[in-house]
């Protein structure tokens, strides 16, 4: 059985090596091809003795997604890539381009299950979670294309982390080793629709990432309609498991709030908001939304959003309201591979 050479630690490479009979150092010249030189035919790598490559080639598999799509935005801001997996699965990731470096959003699943009306990877449902090494190819995807440092990674694409939690965790751990991309953990953010019993978990795990939570309603009768899923875990608790995170952690928590025309963008909303938060020391990330060709929902006039804005300020909460990027290229989640299935571009 050939063993999966993609996304392992340089420990985990090097008791892979020394248990086939190989020198450990020959794990640490695999590594660099792999992470620092983006080389992934065994035949390339040109260090390793002859007799190992032949034996890699039939003893370690390295399958790398190929790129089915790739569309940038006018500006040059924002390029999202569609790419096809090992099994032939198809997964989206987006790399915004800023003056400090790139930030890449993955996703951790292929489709998904938790019914938010405003967003296309839900639509035809989970299909399967990503493994930590499909999780890393997304980045790695970006790292070949642009020469350029990256910043930051946000899980915050298809699919819901938490409901994949090992492969998660295991991806950010990777993230952050040194011999792979050296990020920071306060320069990864992991965004979730509030999975209370897996908030607490990961408030224990000692990892200072940035927790992101779609919260997008003041109350339970909103956020239903908005997010199916959370009748699973009413509103209060999700706050609560928040306000435990920041407490545990020392990490402010930002709580995403996507602002619809109509439904929860009024001033009646955002000060009903700040009484479930209370005095919670948290960031509310405004989000007008981003309208796909599925559903008839549309962004509040810039009057509207920045009279919610102002009541939360007003209310001593930090808030900010998301810069559209990517939005002429599809750059929400699901919509590009959408297009693709339909129109095969």
């Amino acid at each position: 059985m050939t063993w999966n050479i993609w996304g392992h630690t340089l420990s985990e490479m090097e008791d892979w090596i020394v248990k086939n009979g190989f020198p450990k150092f020959r794990a640490k010249q695999i590594q660099d091809y792999l992470y620092r030189r983006y080389i992934f035919s065994f035949d390339d790598m040109k260090q390793l003795p002859g007799p190992m490559r032949e034996w890699l080639k039939e003893n370690a598999q390295l399958v790398k997604p190929e790129i089915m799509s790739q569309i940038q935005s006018t500006d040059g801001d924002t390029t999202k890539l569609l790419l096809k997996l090992a099994d032939g699965s198809l997964v989206e990731t987006v790399c915004m381009h800023h003056v400090y470096g790139n930030s890449i959003c993955v996703s951790t699943q292929v489709g998904c299950a938790m019914g938010c009306i405003f967003c296309a990877s839900t639509r035809n449902g989970l299909e399967r979670n990503l493994d930590a090494g499909e999780i890393l190819a997304q980045v790695y995807a970006f790292r070949e294309l642009y020469d350029a440092p990256i910043h930051s990674i946000v899980l915050m694409g298809a699919g819901e982390p938490l409901t994949n939690y090992e492969n998660a965790l295991r991806f950010i751990r990777l993230c952050n080793d040194p011999g792979l991309l050296n990020i920071s953990l306060r320069n990864i953010t992991l965004s979730t629709c509030g999975i209370v019993p897996q908030i607490y978990r990961l408030a224990e795990e000692g990892l200072p990432i940035t927790l992101a939570i779609s919260l997008h309603a003041p109350n339970d009768i909103i956020r239903n309609r908005i997010l199916p899923s959370s009748r699973n875990f009413k509103i209060e608790d999700v706050v609560k498991a928040a306000h435990h995170y920041f407490k545990t952690t020392g990490r402010r928590v930002t709580f995403e709030y996507i602002l619809i025309k109509d439904v929860n963008g009024s001033k009646e909303n955002a000060e009903e908001l700040c009484r479930l938060v209370g005095k919670m020391n948290c960031h509310f990330n405004l989000i007008p939304i981003n309208g796909t060709e599925h559903i008839q929902l549309f962004p509040p006039s810039w009057k509207e959003v920045k009279a919610f804005q102002d009541i939360l300020e007003k209310n001593g909460k930090s808030t900010t309201v998301r810069r559209q990027m990517g939005d002429e290229i599809q750059a929400a989640c699901g919509q590009l591979k959408r297009r693709y299935l339909k129109n095969g571009d």
